[in-house]
C-alpha cells in the first residue's frame, strides 16, 4: 500500500515538473525541437514506460495511470511531431525493455519499481527547480 502512495506522489511530481518546464520554456520563447533538459525528459519518459509495465505486472491495478501521465507530459512538452515521437519512443523503450526482462512479478521487479519511482521523483524535482 505504501508503494501505491509513493507511486501516486511520484506521478504528481512528474506532472508538476512537466508543467513547470513547459511554462518556463514558453515564458522564455524557446523554439525549436530541442531543449537543454531533453535528456532528463527522455529519461523520465523511459521511466514512465517501465513503471507502467512493471506496476501492471505486479498487480498494482493502476490501470492507465502511467500512460495518462505520459500523455500529460507529451501534451505539455511535445511542441512538434518529432519531439512527440522522441518522447513516445522513450516511453515505449522503457515498457518493452522490462517486458522482455520480467514475465512475472518478483522481488527484483518490485525493487525495480521502487528505484524507478525514486529516480523519476528526483528527475522531476530537478527539472522543476532548474528548468530554464
Amino acid at each position: 500500500m505504501a508503494l501505491l502512495g509513493a507511486a501516486r506522489a511520484s506521478a504528481a511530481a512528474l506532472v508538476v515538473a512537466a508543467f513547470a518546464i513547459a511554462g518556463a520554456a514558453y515564458a522564455q520563447g524557446t523554439t525549436g525541437d530541442t531543449k537543454p533538459y531533453d535528456d532528463k525528459l527522455l529519461r523520465l519518459s523511459e521511466i514512465l514506460g517501465a513503471v507502467h509495465y512493471l506496476r501492471e505486472l505486479c498487480g498494482a491495478n493502476d490501470g492507465q495511470l502511467w500512460r495518462e501521465r505520459m500523455k500529460e507530459l507529451m501534451d505539455t512538452e511535445a511542441s512538434s511531431a518529432l519531439r512527440r515521437a522522441r518522447l513516445t519512443r522513450s516511453f515505449n523503450n522503457g515498457y518493452r525493455s522490462y517486458s522482455r526482462t520480467y514475465s512475472a512479478c518478483s522481488p527484483s521487479a518490485q525493487t525495480a519499481i521502487a528505484r524507478f519511482l525514486a529516480e523519476g521523483a528526483e528527475i522531476a524535482d530537478t527539472l522543476a527547480k532548474t528548468a530554464p
